[in-house]
């Protein structure tokens, strides 16, 4: 699957619509981000079951401050609308691929679980 150009417009929708989204926000001056641009669009085409996006931060500063990125290349991963990693820096491809086969094999019942717990916890204190 093609790498998708994410806006403030289509974000929600999807991450909503989608199982799985792997999130590349960038920018065009950015070394480390043209450094990983082939890693991440070789991923979308080895997992064409997971949406890969790439958020042009120049172009979306709005969405960038709501997810107040400070570094780039920033790589967000969603699954079942839930944000499970946000971590500024790039990745080898080993480590991307090894990434997305974490997320792939949670159990997602178990971390919906977990984060009820938190927010009972958060709740009583």
């Amino acid at each position: 699957m093609a790498t998708i150009e994410l806006t403030a417009e289509n974000f929600e929708q999807i991450v909503t619509e989608n199982d799985m989204v792997v999130v590349d926000f960038w920018a065009s001056w950015c070394g480390p981000c043209k450094n990983f641009a082939p890693v991440f669009d070789a991923s979308s085409e080895q997992n064409p079951n997971i949406v890969h996006a790439k958020v042009n931060t120049e172009e979306q500063p709005a969405l960038a401050g709501h997810f107040s990125i400070r570094s780039i290349p920033t790589l967000m991963v969603f699954r079942e609308k839930i944000m499970l990693f946000n971590q500024p820096g790039a990745l080898p491809a080993s480590g991307f691929a090894d990434l997305i086969k974490q997320v792939q094999d949670l159990d997602m019942d178990e971390v919906r679980a977990k984060i009820a717990e938190g927010q009972a916890a958060q709740t009583e204190s």
